[in-house]
């Protein structure tokens, strides 16, 4: 260890923690390091907010130093501006908010540093090696939806939509389940990374209010029932064609179940399932046989950014409509990626093509989303399942459009489930759900993708309190990044649910054949 000398002035530090205020009590006294040791190792900090890389506009990255102390110093840095000082009497690390976003704000494209000492009774200090990471260039989108739920089992119970300003730790309640009978927020999709026209899927609770599609444009909240005798089923995983004027959706016939074969004891499967097209002006729905197969299950629609084909992921049916859930062979379920042509104008579909085959991987194949500027493909893939948020191997994968190679992202956990991902209108950050560190909880995660495709370390949502995530026993569902806040208030949107009548669809444009109801 080598011996070094600093002089620092401790400034008041006041943080909110979940039960109150944590302050720094030698307020306003100047404390003198004399000497100290250095270590010749990084510091442990919690979360790991270390050798990744950030966006210029990200709330503070607040930590816990895992290091025993009775004092706390940090100095974070970079090549512009004024150092930020942080002194505390606890491990917490709050960094102040508006020092923050003129650090970054200066020093975009370049490497951010912080320099932990960690004080000990005796009046000791010691020096860590500095936690460097980069902070990107470009911009992550400032908000984040996500549902806010349980753990689920054989049943979901209080849930909530909300909406996080990732500027700042702000975080806003969109619509509570509660406030239309205790029902469910299945999947909420925004077109072109923007809250303007954006849809909730809702299934009513005991109040009876009924269940489908919310279709919410400019500010105007209005109820919609895609279903018909074609497609019995309520609309589930949806997705805008980049023109706004139609949505592609699937019809599901979920079902989940337990076994004790593995750690994640869940597991969900689809009995069966179909795509579908509702076209906004006509306010008609049209499928085809190509997406709406009997022999085939078809579900996660994804349009591509030119809007010309309809990619989505297809296994065919092994089991009966009489077999008991789960079917015996749930196990060898693996999903395709297909893509099929279509052409908005004239209503037409085309030629139906497989993108990869879960032959050729090995693996099922599921949630496609493409980057908004066509370069890339982010999926998962997993052993079996439609679901990859139950699968513990679920991993991130990602496909240049350009040659048709892919691979798995370096911002995969080692033995947890990675899924439920988007993108940022830039193409330049991701955020998905990760299980990672516990196996059970379910938290948001960033990565930025650079210009090659190469992921980069992920790090999880900061929280104002860096301890938060130690008691939070909820998870984050489905994360959706979006240029623009949700402006309507809960309430607004749960009147319409409890009151407004459903607006059904006129009768099916299609050339499928009907299927049973779900």
């Amino acid at each position: 260890m080598t011996k070094g000398r600093r002089w620092l002035l401790v400034l008041p530090v006041l943080a909110a923690a979940s039960l109150g205020l944590l302050s720094y009590a030698m307020r306003g006294q100047t404390v003198t390091i004399e000497e100290f040791a250095s270590m010749h190792r990084s510091p442990r900090i919690r979360p790991d907010y270390a050798d990744t890389v950030i966006p210029p506009n990200i709330a503070p990255l607040n930590f816990c130093v895992e290091e025993p102390g009775t004092r706390y110093y940090v100095k974070i840095s970079s090549a512009r501006g004024e150092a930020i000082e942080v002194a505390s009497a606890e491990p917490q690390i709050v960094i102040p908010l508006r020092e923050w976003k003129r650090l970054l704000g200066e020093n975009r494209g370049r490497q951010l540093r912080f320099d932990v000492y960690v004080g000990g009774p005796d009046g000791s200090w010691r020096r860590f090696e500095t936690i460097t990471n980069t902070i990107a260039h470009e911009d992550i989108d400032a908000y984040l939806v996500y549902r806010l739920m349980n753990v689920l089992y054989n049943y979901y119970t209080k849930m909530k939509m909300c909406q996080r300003n990732l500027e700042s730790h702000d975080e806003s309640l969109i619509l509570d389940n509660m406030s239309f009978g205790g029902g469910c927020m299945n999947c909420h999709t925004f077109f072109d990374n923007r809250t303007e026209k954006m849809i909730i899927q809702v299934r009513s609770g005991p109040g009876g209010y009924g269940s489908g599609m919310i279709l919410i444009q400019d500010g105007v909240v209005s109820k919609v029932d895609t279903r018909t005798r074609f497609n019995a089923g309520l609309a589930a995983f949806a997705s805008w064609h980049p023109s706004g004027r139609a949505l592609a959706f699937s019809t599901n016939k979920t079902r989940q179940f337990f076994h004790s074969a593995r750690t994640e004891v869940r597991e969900g499967i689809d009995l069966r399932s179909d795509l579908a097209l509702y076209v906004l002006d006509s306010h008609a729905v049209t499928s085809t046989a190509g997406i709406s197969d009997p022999d085939r299950l078809e579900t996660w629609p994804a349009w591509s950014p030119d809007g010309q084909h309809l990619y989505f992921c297809s296994a065919p049916v092994l089991w009966s409509e009489a077999e008991e859930t789960p079917p015996q062979r749930y196990g060898q379920v693996k999903y395709d990626l297909m893509r099929i042509g279509y052409d908005v104008k004239t209503r037409s579909w085309r030629e139906l093509e497989t993108v990869l085959s879960a032959s050729q991987t090995g693996l099922s194949i599921t949630l496609p989303r493409f980057s908004p500027d066509g370069r890339f493909l982010l999926f998962c893939m997993s052993d079996h399942s439609v679901f990859p948020c139950h699968q513990p191997d679920s991993d991130l994968y990602l496909m240049d459009l350009s040659t048709g190679e892919y691979s798995r992202l370096a911002c995969n956990s080692d033995d947890q489930s990675d899924s439920w991902h988007s993108w940022s209108s830039n193409s330049r950050w991701i955020v998905f759900s990760s299980k990672r560190g516990d196996g059970l909880f379910m938290k948001a995660y960033f990565s930025y993708i650079d210009e090659g495709g190469t992921a980069h370390k992920a790090f999880v949502l900061p929280q104002k309190d860096p301890s938060y995530y130690d008691s939070f026993i909820r998870v984050y569902h489905l994360p959706e990044l979006s240029a623009t806040p949700i402006r309507l208030k809960g309430e607004e949107i749960a009147r319409v649910i409890r009151s407004s009548p459903w607006t059904r669809v006129d009768m099916p444009i299609t050339s499928a054949t009907p299927r049973p109801g779900s």
